[in-house]
Order: C-alpha cells, then structure tokens, then sequence
C-alpha cells in the first residue's frame, strides 16, 4: 500500500492525498461504509459502485470469525470473491465488538475470551488470532487487536489498557511477519492509537504507533460518549504525533459535521454506522440539512429526496413516497433511506477534497457545517 499526498490546505490541517491498494485506489479524504457481516445493510454491492460511489468499505473481524466463519471465507478465495465486492476493503479487528460485549467478555495478557452474542459459544480472540482470522478475510488494511476502553476511564485503567493495546500490537506485528498474504496481494496492518481522553496518554500512545512506521495509523477509543470539542481536541493531538506522510484513519466516527471538523484537524479516512443506521430509523442526511422522514410534514411533499445530489434513487423517488414507504413497513424505504445517506457522506468527503485542491476548503467548511446541522 502507498500514499501519496497531494495538496493540503492553507488554513486548517486538511489534506487530499491517494490510498493504492492491490484492489484499486482511494481518493482521501474517504467516508468508508460499514459492511459488519460483508454486507452493507440494505444496500447492493451494484449500488454502492453505481449510486453511493464507494471506494471501499468495511467488514468486521469478529462478525465474520462467527459467521460464516474463516474456513468458508478461505474456500470462497477470501471476501472480496465471497460478496463480489473488488475494490478495497478494511477490517475491523474485533476491538471494539469486545468493548461493546463488557458483560460477556474477560480481558487478561493473552487475549480475550468473550460469549459469542449468537449462540453464547466462548471464544479466545488473542492478537496472533486476530491477525490470522483477518489473513483469511483477505482485506487490503487490517486492524491491530486492541482493547478500547470505556468513556469516562479512570487514569490508572487508562493508562495499562493503553500499554496492553501496545504489547498487543508488537505481537500482531511479529504474528505479520511470520504469516503470508493468502490471495497473492499485500495487506497493510494499521496500529491504533488509544489513550481514553487523557491528553498525555493519547501523545504517548501516538508516538509508539508513529515509531511502528507502519503503512497507515488509526486513531481508536473516540467518539463512545465523549463531549464533541474533546473529540476534536484528542484527535488533534494525536495528528500532531502520527507521520504526515501516512493516513490517518479517525475509527467510529460520526456526524456529517464531525467528519468536516476532523477533516480540518488531518484526519483522512471516517466510517460510522450512522448513515445507515440512521436512514433504517427515518432519518435523512441531505445537501441542505436533515430530515425525519416520518414527519407529517413530508406526507404531500413531491419534491424529490435530494436535488443536490448526483444520485439517480436521490432524484428519482419522492418525499412524499419515501415517508409512505416508511408508514407502510416497506423495506424499500430502508434502501431508499440508506442510499440517500451514504450517497450524501461520500459527497461529502468528494466536496471538501475538491475544496481542498482548489485551497478554499476551512471557509467552505465553516459555511457548511451550519447548514449540515440544520433540520427541516
């Protein structure tokens, strides 16, 4: 993998750059759709390349170890073959599914043993698994294991969680160069920065991933409660300390409005649930602002869902039609829904990197994250 960075803006920190892979490129900044099980929900791998406009998405490590399980992943030639999806894809290491699972899951030096949330079946997920579950995946950039912790952390549970994340990841790094690509590309291991929201540990923790030099850096453990302006204040930090000539990826996050501000602080790569999740529940990310798509209000609205969009489900159905689909159960209202929200996130990033080459990008921001919020 390779980065190469292309223009970066006057006044604030935000960069465009080019991610190539063995499945193709990636303009930065990116917006990532999550695929947990291989699948973004709701939505076609045909109408993410056609409509949405992905460059890549995400599976998740732990999803996938359960099911379908790493010897069907390996006798399908890996994920890309499994779901027909051949451009880039990243996995999750399973960190945060751990975190998620605190009642079920015991965390000690070698690893952690959890309760599958599907059968209640125990499993040791240690950082040489991990490493090989994701070999067989067959993703272009895999995670390193790490333990995420919860917000708010007490400093001392902090700080040797931390220090665990980092013996994790020399062991995932060895556990790298003892194994082989399975599928005749490369994959590039990413390090995670963690930290809680002590601003000492996070520089401590971002200066060993820096050292690791590996292809790319992720910034993990923000965004699970934390005040918004601390987001934005830890994720500044750790830009200060991870290389510039690698990309930065900004885990779990977020709001349309939190990924402009991140963009300005050097973050190059997002991916959140929230597009789609969202969408399934009604609500919209549009150019000119956001919509509860249940609303009364919407009931006789024959506008379409999005005309500043180049999207042809944006400009096809109609308000009105989407909120009926919506009242009447239909499972294409969550389709609709999901293809209107990705395709406004991958807009999104499009416009702030073209902002960015032409050098105008911190005023274009500051203009739109007022309307980003706005709900009509």
């Amino acid at each position: 993998m390779t980065f190469d960075l292309l223009a970066s803006d006057a006044n604030s920190s935000a960069r465009a750059g080019l991610i190539s892979t063995g499945h193709g490129n990636i303009e930065t900044p990116i917006f990532m759709p999550v695929g947990t099980v291989g699948s973004v929900k709701a939505v076609t791998q045909s109408q993410l390349v056609n409509e949405v406009k992905a460059q890549i998405i995400l599976g998740n490590t732990y999803h996938l170890y359960l099911r379908p399980g790493t010897s069907i992943l390996e006798q399908a030639g890996g994920l890309h073959k499994f779901n027909g999806w051949n451009r880039p894809i990243l996995t999750d290491s399973g960190g945060y599914q751990v975190f998620s699972l605190a009642a079920n899951r015991k965390i000690k030096e070698e690893g952690v043993i959890f309760q599958s949330h599907i059968d209640g079946s125990r499993h040791l997920f240690t950082p040489e698994s991990v490493i090989d579950t994701q070999r067989s995946i067959g993703a272009d950039i895999i995670m390193a294991f790490d333990e995420c912790p919860p917000y708010p952390s007490e400093y001392i549970y902090a700080k040797k969680s931390m220090e665990l994340t980092h013996r994790w990841l020399m062991r995932c790094i060895q556990q790298m160069g003892n194994t082989q690509p399975k599928y005749g590309y490369e994959q590039s291991l990413f390090p995670i920065v963690q930290g809680s929201t002590y601003r000492d540990l996070r520089q401590a923790s971002a200066e060993f991933v820096a050292s690791m030099n590996a292809d790319g850096n992720a910034i993990g453990g923000l965004s699970v409660g934390e005040p918004e302006e601390m987001m934005y204040e830890l994720s500044a930090l750790c830009c200060e300390y991870l290389p510039a000539n690698k990309p930065r990826y900004l885990m779990g996050v977020g709001t349309p409005w939190n990924i402009l501000e991140n963009i300005s602080l050097g973050i190059d790569m997002f991916d959140c649930v929230m597009p789609t999740r969202n969408g399934r529940n009604g609500m919209l990310f549009t150019t000119k602002g956001v919509i509860n798509i249940k609303n009364k209000k919407w009931a006789d609205d024959f506008s379409v869902i999005d005309d500043g969009l180049d999207c042809e489900t944006s400009q096809y159905y109609s308000k009105s039609y989407l909120r009926h689909l919506f009242i009447a159960g239909e499972f294409l209202g969550l389709t609709i829904a999901s293809i209107q929200n990705l395709s406004f996130y991958l807009h999104l990033v499009k416009q702030a990197r073209m902002h960015i080459l032409q050098g105008d990008f911190n005023s274009w921001k500051n203009e739109m994250i007022p309307i980003l919020k706005t709900r009509l």
